[in-house]
Parts: structure tokens; C-alpha cells; sequence
């Protein structure tokens, strides 16, 4: 079954996390949230992904972006959808929201040296759907004359991109043979050669 009563379950979640309960929009946009963690979904789905890894992609920021008195936790993720799921999710989470952005970054990046396979493709959907709303972003500030792409980032311009280009080798060296290897090195030259005409 494509559509299986879990994505179902995963979709009305994560919908309720972001959209219901915190009221979510892109950064900078008046775009409702959910269109990320939906598309993150479909690229793992078209990238012939399990069913636990497209769940996990639908619910991945489902346990870093909410807030209490409706906070998602592992716990919480596990009995509505299994150790599995819930491991993938916690696998791309930023946990601690004290630290800097540049040591959750740092910290995030060091966690991709230990990724299982499953762990590499919800990351790498993760990287694929924001990489191409950013570039796409970047490129209306090019047409506009404006520079709102980064203007709801934590980090610089500089930062993000650097970061980006970083992590997309080291998804690739994790696991060279991914479905979703080609799509990291096309977005990665595409961001880099973005970046070098704004």
C-alpha cells in the first residue's frame, strides 16, 4: 500500500504540530510550515524509501520546533509510531536550543559521522527541500534587488551557505551509494553558483 494508514497518521501530526499548535511559518514567508516536512516526505518517497523513513521525514522537526504545553517528545513519538521512527526523528533533531547556533550546527554536523543509511535519507531529504526554497529565495532577492533570503536566519549568509557545503559531502561520503546523492550534488553546485552571482 502506498498510502498507508501510518503516513496518514504521521501527515495529521505533523500537521497539528506545526500548523495547529504553534501556528508555523517558512522563515520570512507567509507559508505555513507543513509544506516542508510534506515535501521532505515526498522526496524520500520518490526516492523509494521505507515507510518508517518517509514517516520519520513527515514528523522530523516535529520533536525541535514545539513548544510546551504541546511539546513532542521521543517518548511521545515512540508509542504513536515506534523506536524506529521516533530514533530517526531524534537522529535529526537539535536538542539543546541554548547553545549557539554556530555548536548546534557544529553539533549536528559531527552526528552525520555516525548516520546509519535511513538516518542519511531523512537528513538529506531535510537539506534538499531547504537548500532549494533558499536558492529560490535567493534568486527573488537577485530579480527584486532585495536581500530578505536570510533576514529570519540565526546565522549570517555566510554561515548558512558555509554550513550547507559542508554538509552535503558529508552525507555523500556517509553513504556514497544513496538514492539521494545525486540530488545533494546538484543542489550544492546549484547554491554555490547562486551564491556566486547575488
Amino acid at each position: 500500500m502506498m498510502y498507508s494508514q501510518k503516513i496518514q497518521k504521521a501527515i495529521k501530526f505533523a500537521t497539528k504540530t506545526h500548523e495547529v499548535y504553534q501556528q508555523q511559518k517558512r522563515k520570512g514567508k507567509d507559508i505555513p510550515y507543513i509544506t516542508h516536512p510534506l515535501i521532505v516526505g515526498l522526496i524520500l518517497a520518490r526516492a523509494g524509501a521505507s515507510e518508517d523513513v518517509i514517516v520519520a521525514g513527515i514528523l522530523h522537526d516535529t520533536i525541535e520546533d514545539s513548544k510546551e504545553p504541546k511539546k513532542v517528545t521521543v517518548e511521545m513519538l515512540t508509542e504513536r509510531f515506534g523506536e524506529n521512527v521516533a530514533q530517526l526523528v531524534s537522529s535529526v533533531t537539535e536538542h539543546d536550543k541554548t547553545m549557539s547556533w554556530q555548536e548546534r550546527k557544529d553539533e549536528a554536523f559531527e552526528h552525520i559521522k555516525s548516520f546509519t543509511h535511513d538516518q542519511v535519507l531523512v537528513k538529506s531529504g531535510d537539506v534538499i527541500s531547504n537548500l532549494s526554497e533558499l536558492i529560490d529565495d535567493m534568486r527573488a532577492d537577485a530579480n527584486d534587488n532585495t536581500s530578505k533570503a536570510f533576514a529570519s536566519f540565526k546565522g549570517t549568509k555566510d554561515q548558512t551557505i558555509k554550513h550547507a557545503l559542508r554538509v552535503i559531502p558529508a552525507l555523500i561520503t556517509q553513504w556514497p551509494e544513496s538514492p539521494l546523492a545525486g540530488d545533494l550534488q546538484a543542489v550544492g553546485k546549484e547554491l554555490e553558483a547562486v551564491n556566486s552571482e547575488v
